[in-house]
């Protein structure tokens, strides 16, 4: 039997909640299941503001609007990321400047953002991979020292900490995802977290469309007009609700994911004694959730021949990104910060395994048996 990359788990109440939806008759954004995934995620992460959106896509792009970027404004950012990230900067006209990373946890390196500072960068994007946070005190540090805006990229990080503190709050604002590969899903669908409460009043703004509809809708103005630029960021009412019952299962959908996670790290470990693959890093500090379990193989090639041999076997494990700044479009709107022989190396040698809250442990020998056989 096929063991397959990612599989949604279903919590059970989504299709109470759907129903419920249907039953109220209002499908459009913002709606009763909308304001509870709000208010719950507020809760959760001790947040000023949340706003839903259709995707971490989508919150990026916001973000990059609230942050004020414009033509030749530049950002720095990991190469080692998803595309979203580099393409809310450039859609404002911005440069994404692509920084090395960490070789132990493969965020972005803390020690090279400095030395990546020109008069035109105005802010800093980080991005928690794996749901293992950035170091978020250098971070904030030269952010502050240097007078720019920090973003989080928590796509990956929703129920991770660093220093006991949710990520996703430490930023101006950040973007998650509850993509169905993520942990909590709604199929597509994001948030923004707004931590900087200047900016709370335009992002919902921006959100709806550019216009003030929401405060119409509270009785603060006496009609609703457009009064600054936006798009149709909100997901929509059956999204929500579907969310909604994620949301109040995420301790227990995490703590299967983590549990998965610690058996492959505990079953992988004598590869990696051996020097045939390394493992994960968490540093000190860390509270991660079980996104992604990754392993390195020693070298690109041996990378490749074990996803050609796992998928014989038949278990989906895949590689990552494709490092931004070599990407045509990366080499089009962005530039590297020097050269990014970490990302590159690391890129080239990752490999994904199967991991979802339903993996149960007997596919799990089955994926380790499947890397001993090419890696041992």
């Amino acid at each position: 039997m096929p063991i397959s990359f990612n599989q949604p788990t279903l919590i059970g109440l989504e299709f109470r909640y759907l129903a419920e939806t249907l039953e109220r008759a209002h499908l459009s954004g913002n709606g009763e299941f909308t304001k509870r995934c709000q208010h719950l995620l507020e809760q959760q992460l001790g947040a000023h503001r949340v706003l839903l959106t259709h995707s971490a896509t989508g919150a990026l792009e916001m973000a990059a609007i609230l942050a004020g970027i414009g033509p030749g404004d530049e950002v720095i950012m990991p190469s080692f990321t998803f595309c979203s990230t580099a393409n809310a900067i450039v859609l404002r006209g911005g440069v994404p400047v692509f920084a090395e990373i960490r070789p132990d946890t493969l965020n972005i390196d803390e020690t090279a953002i400095e030395t990546a500072i020109t008069p035109r960068t105005r802010a800093i994007c980080v991005v928690h991979y794996a749901g293992v946070g950035c170091q978020m005190d250098t971070v904030l540090e030269i952010a502050n020292r240097h007078g720019l805006v920090v973003i989080e990229d928590a796509a990956q990080a929703l129920h991770a900490d660093f220093k006991d503190r949710p990520l996703g709050t430490f930023g101006a604002l950040s973007a998650f995802s509850f993509h169905e590969t993520k942990n909590i899903i709604s199929g597509e669908g994001g948030a923004l977290v707004i931590n900087d409460l200047d900016l709370a009043e335009r992002a919902e703004i921006i959100w709806e469309k550019g216009t003030n509809r929401a405060q119409f809708q509270r009785g603060e103005v006496a009609r609703y007009t457009w009064v600054d630029i936006g798009s149709s960021f909100l997901p929509s009412e059956l999204t929500a609700a579907f969310l909604f019952a994620q949301l109040e299962a995420g301790a227990s959908v995490t703590r299967n994911r983590l549990d998965a996670w610690q058996r492959y790290h505990a079953a992988l470990r004598p590869l990696e004694i051996a020097d045939r693959l390394r493992r994960p890093v968490v540093p000190q500090g860390c509270a991660h959730n079980g996104h992604i379990y990754y392993v390195l193989a020693p070298d690109g090639a041996q990378r490749d021949a074990a996803l050609r041999a796992m998928a014989a076997r038949g278990v989906n494990a895949v590689m990552h990104y494709v490092p931004l700044h070599s990407s045509p479009a990366g080499l089009r709107y962005g530039r590297a910060a020097g050269p990014l022989p970490i990302t590159e190396d690391l890129a080239s040698r990752l490999i994904r395994l199967p991991l979802h809250a339903g993996l149960m442990p007997e596919h799990q020998e089955a994926v380790v048996a499947a890397l001993e056989h090419v890696l041992a």
